[in-house]
């Protein structure tokens, strides 16, 4: 992870993964040549990215959801950077909304996505929420898994929000018209999903976890 210092350091789950030995540090400049989850990115993370997780890693920004304009992102370039489809964040800070995962959520995902579920798990386990992620996503994460290509994956994330928007459309005749967490716009991106831009880390809006 490329680690900017926006987060409190107890409750930071790039540190965290840090201290337990399970993520490396990387400098600005410093070149990676595998997948870097970033919000920069034009294409999302799709299996067929697998070889090159399995050769080359995964890397995220770890940074503040509020403070994306202080990440000097053109000096963490890579050449296969990549976004993350619609997910729900289970991390304390933004539980339940989408979009706004964490650093280790945001890895998470890139490596179920990819196929590695073991590493994944492994991020997640010292959190104590962590199994959430999976529970809650588990559907959208076997959906995303099924597609080959990034394109794969931008027709299953339209499928996916014309299902909720349905879905909510059905639910507000009922129940009431205010606008649901899942319709905010997609921080990550502005053109891939036509929205605005989680993981902190290329994903975070404020100090987040447990210690």
């Amino acid at each position: 992870m490329w680690d900017f210092d926006h987060c409190d350091p107890r409750r930071c789950s790039g540190k965290k993964l840090a201290r337990a030995g399970l993520i490396q540090d990387l400098r600005v400049g410093q070149r990676f040549r595998g997948i870097v989850v970033s919000p920069k990115a034009t294409l999302p993370i799709s299996n067929g990215d697998r070889d090159i997780v399995a050769t080359n890693g995964v890397a995220v920004v770890e940074c503040s959801w509020a403070r994306l304009d202080e990440v000097p992102f053109g000096k963490i370039a890579s050449p296969h950077e990549r976004l993350l489809p619609y997910l729900i964040a289970t991390n304390p800070v933004n539980y339940g909304k989408p979009w706004r995962l964490n650093c280790v959520e945001a890895l998470a995902a890139a490596f179920y996505i990819t196929g590695f579920d073991e590493y994944a798990e492994q991020l997640l386990k010292p959190f104590g929420w962590g199994h959430a992620f999976h529970e809650v996503n588990k559907h959208l994460l076997d959906r995303y898994k099924a597609c080959t290509s990034s394109s794969e994956i931008v027709a299953m994330q339209e499928t996916i929000l014309t299902e909720l928007e349905q879905s909510y459309k059905d639910s507000r005749e009922t129940q009431g018209t205010e606008q649901d967490d899942w319709l905010t716009p997609n921080p990550n991106h502005r053109t891939a999903v036509e929205s605005d831009s989680e993981v902190e880390d290329r994903s975070t809006e404020s100090p987040e976890e447990e210690p």
